[in-house]
């Protein structure tokens, strides 16, 4: 069973925000010769097969789970201080979910499916409400 990954989403306000900055850094990375789209963090998930397994890393925005990333690899490796660290490898695409309020925390934390947020259908009335309005609503507890 495939063990997910829970992030806070630091620096964006929205999903829309998220996506930007995406193709952004993918566009900057690609002319350093990245090919791959990643994340990179200071600890290498010690259950690193279950994440694997078909995980996701699901982005806290604002308070709130608001979409996730396909987990596509973890690449660990030591930077130019001789500091260990971590790329964790994303598919691009951002999927939008229902979202889940959750409290600030550091680092990273797993995240079990039965406790993961269901993805929001493709032409899903939430998915194309105002992000604002979708906050408002969740902050009242009627998302």
């Amino acid at each position: 069973m495939a063990l997910h990954i829970l992030k806070l989403c630091v620096g964006v306000d929205t999903v829309e925000d998220l996506e930007a900055w995406i193709t952004h850094i993918r566009a900057e990375r690609a002319r350093d010769g990245h090919e791959h789209h990643f994340h990179t963090t200071r600890m290498v998930p010690q259950r690193k097969p279950e994440v694997l397994e078909g995980g996701s890393i699901y982005w806290v925005i604002k308070g709130t789970v608001q979409c996730r990333q396909r987990l596509v690899g973890i690449e660990p490796f030591t930077d130019g201080q001789g500091i260990g660290r971590c790329r964790l490898m994303l598919d691009p695409e951002v999927v939008r979910t229902h979202w889940q309020p959750r409290r600030p925390f550091q680092g990273w934390r797993y995240l079990k499916p039965d406790d993961a947020p269901e993805d929001l259908a493709g032409s899903n009335e939430l998915a194309e409400m105002p992000p604002k309005l979708r906050l408002e609503l969740a902050e009242l507890g009627l998302l």
